[in-house]
């Protein structure tokens, strides 16, 4: 089978990106104004600070409530902080417990790390892993618990005592809390695990999917102050990060209030016209709804459809892009296709106007 990614990127400018839970809706034109103006000041010529664009970090702790005990990296997205994260803190025998589904990537780099991932199966009521589950799960060679929350690609969230019960596993067991927050800012409600056991938290951040600056690969990783120096040292890159990504982050932190909420709005207008298409075509539902993420599982179990031909005919035929379930979940992949939604409104009316015919005319 022909890659679909070469064949979408081929023609990136005609396909509906509905794959990989990017972020096509406006945020600020001031953002967009101070990249051009640093790339007309050529600031892209030097190095930034090996700690990152002077001001963004602390910009970002104070965004998220951390100003005092937290210290950041920014990072080249945030796969390169959880890369070297879990290099820093695994050693070959131990285990994490996480999901499945999950954000598979994590899940390697884990091994990477000679580790091993105890997946937890939660493609089931309440679609997230349970306190109880990871209180079971936990073991003398357990080193940490992966919490992405929301949760990708299920758009699940953990409540507050959730949180809480899961914190205090990790402070009985003496383990690590390795929280990915990358959809944090799309949660109805939302928690950080910093809150109950700041000393043992990781947060892992994005800035791909709420700025919508995923080609501009930057992320960070949130780290306890008498931690910095264990971790840092592990990073993979001295130099920093994409500065016109920084310089732009950093307006976007700044002005999140006058953009995110109208941002949200149309995010969560999106999911209903979804919801709406998926309600009337037979043997589809969503698990979860609403979403706390900007993407949906859609089960396709009762049509018999395999997921990777309903993303084959969609891209192929229809120029949409979703994504079959299995890069995320190796024990549910075959259930569910993943699509985002934070894509233009006429997009996604496209979208709620094909899916049920494709999945029609294939069944």
């Amino acid at each position: 089978m022909e890659d679909p990614f070469k064949y979408a990127h081929e023609r990136e400018d005609e396909i509906i990106w509905m794959s990989q839970n990017t972020n096509e809706l406006d945020t600020s034109p001031l953002i967009q104004r101070k990249i051009l103006s640093a790339v007309k000041s050529k600031k892209y010529a030097l190095y930034p600070h090996q700690k990152g664009h002077l001001g963004l970090r602390e910009t970002l702790l104070k965004d998220l409530g951390l100003e005092n005990g937290f210290d950041g990296i920014i990072t080249n997205g945030a796969i390169e902080a959880s890369y070297f994260l879990t290099r820093a803190i695994l050693n070959k025998g131990d285990n994490v417990i996480a999901s499945d589904p999950s954000f598979m990537p994590i899940h390697h780099q884990i091994r990477l790390c000679g580790a091993d991932p105890k997946e937890i199966y939660v493609y089931k009521d309440p679609y997230h892993m349970t306190v109880d589950e990871i209180n079971e799960a936990v073991d003398d060679s357990t080193k940490a618990v992966l919490l992405i929350d929301p949760l990708n690609p299920l758009g699940s969230s953990y409540t507050r005592d959730e949180v809480k019960g899961v914190c205090e596993i990790a402070e009985d067991n003496d383990i690590w809390v390795i929280d990915d927050i990358t959809y944090r800012d799309f949660a109805y409600d939302h928690t950080l695990a910093t809150e109950f056991v700041p000393e043992r938290t990781f947060l892992i951040y994005s800035f791909s999917k709420n700025c919508g600056f995923a080609g501009m690969r930057l992320g960070a990783v949130i780290i306890p102050d008498n931690m910095f120096d264990e971790i840092s040292r592990w990073r993979s890159n001295p130099l920093s990060a994409n500065i016109l990504a920084q310089v732009g982050a950093k307006v976007a932190l700044e002005t999140k209030s006058q953009w995110l909420p109208e941002m949200l709005e149309q995010s969560r207008k999106n999911q209903k016209i979804i919801k709406k298409a998926i309600d009337n075509t037979d043997g589809v539902h969503l698990p979860v709804f609403p979403s706390n993420t900007n993407m949906f599982v859609i089960d396709i179990q009762e049509t018999g459809l395999d997921p990777d031909d309903i993303q084959e005919v969609l891209l192929k035929q229809h120029d949409i892009f979703v994504r079959g379930g299995t890069y995320v979940s190796t024990k549910a992949g075959e259930n569910f296709v993943r699509a985002s939604f934070t894509v233009p409104e006429p997009q996604v009316k496209k979208f709620a106007e094909i899916f049920p015919e494709v999945i029609e005319k294939m069944r």
